[in-house]
This record gives C-alpha cells, structure tokens and sequence, in this order.
C-alpha cells in the first residue's frame, strides 16, 4: 500500500502500516518489531489422528502397505521358532553323543534317576536324543536354510513397503503443499496483514517439511512394530504363557513412564516450532529491511534481538529433545531388567524339563523383538511430538477463516463494461470498534479521471482497495456498471481493473515477462507498444539483453524508477475498464513523470481512473478531486474549483508550492 490508513486509539493513531505490521495485539513488528500471532496449542490425539486421516486418498496403497507389513512381521517372528529347533538339534546330538550307542533314551533317563539326579533326568526326559548319534548336520542345515528362505522373504517384503511407503507419504506431503497453496490463495488479505510474513512462510515450508520427515520416518516403524508386539506376543504365549506374563509386566510400566515424559515435552516441542517460527520473521524481515537498519544504526540491536530470540529457540529445543530423550534409556533400562527375569526363570524351566534350551532361546530372542519395537516407538515419541506440533500449525492456516465466497453475476452483465464506479452510504472500519469510513457516497462517471488526495491515514488506499474486493465494506455497496462488487467473482472483477503500486512489484523473469504479466496472451507487438508508451523502450535498449534481461528477484539491477515504468507498462498492456493508479509516479524523476502523464493520459482515456497523489501537481488536470479527511470526503470539485473554494484542498496546495516561512 502506498498510504496509510488511522484508525483510533487511545492516546492517538494508528498507521495503516503500524496496523498491519502490529496485527491484533498492536504495534511491533518492522525492521525492529516482532509480533507474533497467538499460538493456541492442540491436543496431541486429535491431531496425529486428523494428520493420519489425510492418508486416506491413498487407502488401497495403505492397505498394500499393511498387508507387505503383515507378511514381513509373520515371516521375521517365525524364524526365531524355527531357529531354536536347530539349537534342539545340536544340543540333543551333544547329548546323545555322551552316551553308549547300545542305550535307549528311557535307559538313560532312568540311570540319572538311580543316581538321584533327579532334575537331569527331568530335562534329558524332555529332550529328543538318541545315545551314541552325535549332531545330525544334515537336518541342521535345513532348518538354517528354510530361515535363511523366511528372513529373505521379510526382507523383500519389507523393501515393497518402504516403496510403497514413499509413495503414500510423498503423496500425501504433496497434497498437503497444495491444499495450503489454495488455502492462502483463499485466504482475506487482513488475514496477511495480522500475520509475520516469516512466520507465515516458516509454516509452508519448514512446517510442512518436518510433517514430511516424521510421515517417513515413523510411519512405517509404527506399523511394523506394533505389528511385530502382537506376533511376538502371540509366538511368546505359544512357547510359554508363564514367560509370557511376565514379559508383558513391563508393557504397563513402559506406557506409563512414557506418557509422564510425553506431557511433559509436547508443548516444548510446540514452542519450539513456534519460536522457529518466529525467529524465521525475524531475520526474513530484518534482511528485507537491511538498508534501513544500517542507515539508523541499528546493527547492534538487531543482533541483540535475534541473539534472545536464538537463545529462546535453543532452550526450547534443548528441553524438548532432553525430556523426550528420556524415553530411550528408560525403555531400554525396563527392557534389561525384563531380560534378567525371564533368563532366570527361563534357565529353571529348562532344568525342570518344562521347556527345551530351543524353545528358551527363542523366547529370549522374542524378549528381544519384544521390546524392540517398544523401545523404537518410545525413540520415535520425540519425532512424531515434533511432527505433530508443526501438523497443528498446519492445520491452523489450513482452519483459517477464507475470505467471502465469489458472488455469481450473470456473464453479460459483466461483459458490459463502461467503467462507472458507485459508492453507495459505504462503511468500513479495519477494528469492529472503531470506524474509518462511515455513510461515504460517490459517483465516477465513466472515462473520468478521479484523483483522491488528503493528509497520510485519511482513508485514500482504503477506498480503491474496497474497490477491488481486497476488504469487504461493512455497510452500504459499491457498484461497477450497475453490478453489485461483492455479486461478482473476485477474478471477473479484477479482470477488469489495472493498478499500479508506489511499490513496485516484479517477480523474477525477463522484461518482456514482467510486462506480460497484466495480460499473458498479448502478443508481441503489443507489449512493445505498451513499452513504448510507458517510455520503457527507451531505458531497454541500453541492457545488454534487451527486452530479455532477467530482473533479479528483488529488482536490484533495475533503478527503482525503471521498475515503477515496467508495472505502468504491465497495466497499460492489461486495456482495463477501470485503473487505479497509487502514488505511480512516486519513484521517477521529474522528467520522467511528466512524460508519464502524459502516457497515463492516453492509458486512461475512455476508462475511468482513480488516482492517488500527494504530489498536487500531477492531478490538476483532473475530471473530479475528492478530497479526504478521517474516512469522509470533505470537499470534491476541479482543480480550480477547490482552490476558489479555499478550503482543505487550497491548505494542502498551499502547503506543497507557497513559498518557505521564515
């Protein structure tokens, strides 16, 4: 905006450009400032479940993924049964191997018993040997190979889910990226206004970024290892529900401790993406406005506030990677002592012949697996709390209020274009409590030239922005050609309407593009004449590249008059019904502003103009001037008019050419 706008306050004003730089909590922000929109903290539950959901496009592919995940967890948890059968086999050939080949079994069993080794006899009792036959390597082998056969089968299938995995969590990302790329594009621009544009960004791209990260990285392992407890759970109660029971004691202990540490790091790990967030505003400002804070001096305060707003970032971060770093060791520590417990019993129930030294080593191999995944779900809790807390960012723009939807006036009403601009007893204030512009009533004829003028806040820019929908009137109506404004699709409306900016907006791209920004069909020959009017040609010819010369993104090898020209040119080669020229003519030399009147002068015949000056001078010539003061037209008329009137307008003309008092 070019101007700004007051709103009341006690004690004084606020600038429009305080105001949108303050947001709702006032003042702050600017090459010094700060503000921060509030940051309402959600439920960890209902926001890991809203960022599940938003899988689902991609169910078949999760379903896929499940099914891989299930089939990889079966073969995995059957190879440690299968492989204690091998370890049955060798111990029973060493067994065997000590006895005479002319024995039985039952013989030797009995001998034990006769010698009162009663629970040697217990476990040789339940042991499948045959005395004289050492290892058979034979059936070992097998069973080696038919593992070897189940692991390789997990590992492929486990390679097909992280495939599939990819492709749901890209997928999913991207449809996320999109979904807020519509939102801002729906979003009012006052939402803009009370937002940091860095803290806006961090939330499109490092937010969405970490959201990316915490899908892949947890996604599947969460899968795979609550799928892995209830195998192993199942395999472990096969061998021994006793060994069972007590491996499970621990889950009730683990869960607990875990969610102690989890309440306790979650809104560390909010406050840390918020205050990322806010040190991003920071810097995206301060590096924007960094000419600004070297002529003023202030380096050093600069540096001060990002110092305490790093420092703020670091101590969040740090104590929500150390309370939720706690749930690693603390698992592990559960799981060791778990560990000694079954050992024990289970070297018991070995010697009383309950179980085999196979089956015992398979369930400590499941012990093992057990809490395995226990322990990586507890690792994980920092990633996904971190994850979820930029998901609630996420989903905090994503809930934003959107501006009102488009109106549905017919086509051939909007076709019908004349340019006739009615101000119907409009309202507006920016506040709800405290009006700007109140019963406002105004009529721009078709092809006149309306120049609005008056002292910085006095409601000029407020006018034409309520023009092209930018903000809703509170009260009364505005009409182009007889349609309601707020009737019309925002994109048929503005289709109509050109605007040129006191800053001058280019994005990076060649001359020629920025150009045919205002209209991308224009053919060749016309964006040369637009540049030709705008007296663009004549500065071209000097690059190097000509009309191909590449603007960087911010405009630095242009001067910033040149600039100002190619966005004269861009709306010249647009051919609106209406245009609206802010403070255009602001960034050029006096030369070059009076050939850009007169250029502007041929842009604005046969359609009507709405333009804002403080410089007097260059709307004289003027079909209509409306002269503003708090929100209200105070005096309108011609140029001559307003002066013979000798009231507001003659003060301010007065002001800018009567000569210096002494």
């Amino acid at each position: 905006m070019s101007e700004t706008e007051k709103t009341t306050k006690p004690g004084g004003t606020l600038k429009e450009t305080e105001r949108i730089q303050a947001g709702p909590g006032g003042p702050g922000r600017g090459p010094m400032g700060g503000g921060m929109v509030g940051q309402k903290a959600m439920t960890f539950g209902p926001s890991a479940k809203r960022l599940i959901r938003r899988i689902s496009p991609y169910r078949v592919k999760a379903i896929g993924l499940l099914v891989l995940a299930i089939g990889s967890v079966v073969l995995t948890a059957l190879g440690p049964r299968i492989l204690g059968h091998a370890t049955d086999l060798i111990f029973d050939g060493l067994f065997g191997n000590r006895f005479d080949s002319g024995l039985t079994q039952e013989q030797v069993v009995q001998a034990a018993r006769d010698r009162g080794d009663g629970r040697l006899a217990d476990m040789m009792a339940a042991m499948d040997f045959v005395p004289g036959q050492g290892v058979d390597f034979g059936a070992v082998g097998a069973v080696l190979l038919i593992v070897l056969a189940l692991y390789a089968g997990a590992s492929l299938l486990s390679f097909l889910q992280g495939f599939l995995l990819n492709d749901v969590v890209q997928g999913t990302v991207m449809d996320m990226r999109s979904d807020v790329e519509d939102k801002v594009n729906a979003l009012p621009l006052e939402y803009f206004d009370r937002q940091p544009r860095g803290e806006l960004l961090s939330r499109v791209t490092n937010d969405i970024d970490n959201i990316s990260q915490t899908l892949q990285q947890t996604l599947s392992q969460l899968l795979t290892s609550l799928l892995t407890v209830v195998a192993v759970i199942s395999m472990m109660f096969w061998i021994s529900p006793l060994l069972a029971l007590i491996a499970l004691v621990s889950v009730p202990i683990s869960m607990y401790a875990t969610s102690l540490i989890m309440k306790r790091s979650q809104s560390q790990f909010i406050a840390q993406w918020r205050l990322t967030g806010k040190l991003n505003a920071h810097i995206e400002e301060t590096y924007s406005g960094h000419a600004l804070v070297k002529v003023f001096g202030r380096q050093h305060e600069v540096e001060q506030r990002f110092a305490e707003e790093n420092e703020q970032l670091y101590e969040a971060s740090f104590k929500a990677q150390f309370v939720s770093g706690l749930i690693m060791p603390l698992m592990m520590f559960i799981g060791n002592l778990n560990y000694v417990v079954i050992a024990v019993v289970g070297g018991l129930r070995v010697a009383s012949g309950s179980l085999s030294l196979g089956e015992v080593q398979a369930f400590i191999q499941y012990t093992r697996q057990f809490t395995q995944p226990l322990t990586a779900v507890a690792s994980m809790m920092n990633l996904l709390q971190s994850g979820v807390a930029s998901a609630e960012r996420v989903f905090e723009l994503l809930d934003a209020d959107e501006q009102r939807p488009d109106g549905d006036a017919a086509p051939a009403a909007l076709a019908d274009r004349h340019g006739e601009v009615v101000f119907e007893r409009v309202s507006f204030r920016y506040d709800p409590d405290k009006p700007l512009i109140e019963d406002l009533s105004l009529v721009a004829q078709p092809g006149q030239t309306v120049a609005i003028v008056g002292p910085t806040g006095a409601g000029k820019t407020t006018l034409v922005n309520l023009v092209m929908r930018f903000y809703e009137v509170t009260g009364g109506r505005i009409t182009l050609d007889g349609v309601d404004v707020s009737a019309m699709p925002r994109e048929r409306l503005r289709e109509q309407i050109g605007m040129v900016l006191q800053d001058a907006w280019l994005f990076e791209g060649t001359i020629r593009d920025n150009i045919a920004y205002g209209r991308p069909d224009a053919t060749e020959e016309e964006i040369l004449e637009a540049a030709r009017a705008t007296f663009v040609d004549r500065f071209v010819h000097s690059l190097p590249d000509g009309y191909d010369t590449v603007i960087d993104e911010d405009g630095g090898n242009i001067s910033a008059g040149e600039r100002q020209l190619i966005t004269i040119a861009r709306a010249f080669v647009s051919d609106p019904a209406l245009l609206i020229l802010d403070e255009a003519t602001s960034s050029v030399d006096t030369r070059t502003e009076l050939l850009l009147q007169q250029a502007m002068a041929a842009l604005r015949s046969d359609r009507t103009s709405f333009v804002i000056a403080h410089r007097l001078s260059t709307i004289r010539d003027a079909d209509l001037i409306l002269v503003m003061e708090d929100g209200a037209i105070v005096e309108q008329g011609t140029h001559d008019e307003l002066l013979a009137a000798d009231g507001a307008y003659a003060a301010l003309y007065q002001s800018q050419f009567a000569a210096a008092v002494v």
